[in-house]
């Protein structure tokens, strides 16, 4: 027993040495955020939002072979698109700007609420209910906004004008390392995608 007890002590220090050097403190990971506007949204986050950006919501399509208008609209000279093309997509991309910028507005709003009831201790459990079901569902539209639009895009375009699309995006190849998409910053891309 009483080795045990020597050795106890050299245990712990051992342990905390490690948790040190591995960078594990009580600090969350999220010190500094206690600082935004809407806690839960970052800056980026907000002008995404505001401005009626993807915010990743398309990704289910995107990255399967469909589309975006944004994206096409960026790439029109490459892929090559017509000049009736060109007019059917921006029409598409006007339109989901605008229910994507007000579904955007909508949610942080309802964020900006949820936050207000936490920060002034108003919060229960009938407004946080409803708060996350209102979230949820303009999320939801909004996520819906992006998507349909996508839907839209190949009855638009050839398959080879898709094919063209997603190799330019770099979607085409299956070493994304080997194909950065034009646009895209190499440095940040290549590390985004885990390549060496």
């Amino acid at each position: 027993m009483k080795n045990v007890l020597c050795v106890l002590p050299i245990l712990v220090m051992g342990f905390a040495v490690q948790a040190n050097e591995t960078g594990h403190s009580n600090k969350s990971k999220y010190a500094g955020q206690e600082q935004r506007a809407i806690k839960s949204l970052s800056p980026d986050d907000l002008v995404e939002l505001r401005r009626g950006g993807g915010w990743g919501l398309a990704r289910a399509a995107e990255l399967n072979g469909v589309p975006g208008p944004s994206h096409l609209l960026e790439l029109k000279d490459k892929i090559p698109l017509n000049a009736i093309q060109v007019k059917q997509i921006r029409a598409l991309f006007e339109s989901m700007k605008i229910k994507a910028v007000a579904h955007g507005k909508t949610l942080i709003g309802l964020e900006r609420q949820l936050e207000k009831h936490f920060k002034d201790r108003t919060i229960n459990d009938a407004i946080l209910r409803a708060s996350l079901e209102a979230i949820a569902q303009t999320r939801k539209n909004l996520r819906y906004v992006h998507l349909a639009t996508h839907l839209k895009t190949p009855e638009i375009l050839s398959e080879a004008q898709i094919g063209k699309y997603n190799d330019l995006r770099g979607y085409a190849s299956s070493d994304p390392c080997a194909n950065v998409p034009e646009g895209h910053d190499k440095k940040m891309w290549r590390k985004h995608n885990g390549c060496s």
